[in-house]
């Protein structure tokens, strides 16, 4: 096996643009997102709601697919996304498939 997860955290402001691009991308056959809460120290990077709160809302995306093709998304993902603020973060995966 050499598929690789693919994880991505962006803000709500590039969710719907990002899960479009997502949904175009042929190497992909699906992902999963979830809302979460980002915590960190970068307090000029907070509103001043959020620097009360200690929190940013997020949303984080899970990908897998082939390692190759992940390089390769990632790659589009800075030329697309340059400048929004995106994180990401590409692991192994030792094993993935479907229980039936």
């Amino acid at each position: 096996m050499n598929e690789c997860l693919l994880v991505i955290i962006a803000t709500p402001a590039v969710e719907e643009t990002l899960v479009d691009w997502l949904l175009e991308r042929p190497e992909l056959t699906g992902f999963s997102s979830q809302r979460i809460d980002g915590h960190g120290a970068r307090l000029s990077a907070l509103s001043l709601a959020e620097q009360v709160a200690g929190r940013q809302r997020k949303v984080m995306f899970h990908a897998h697919t082939d390692c190759r093709a992940v390089e390769a998304l990632v790659e589009a993902l800075k030329e697309g996304f340059r400048g929004a603020g995106l994180h990401y973060w590409v692991m192994p995966l030792m094993a993935a498939g479907q229980i039936a």
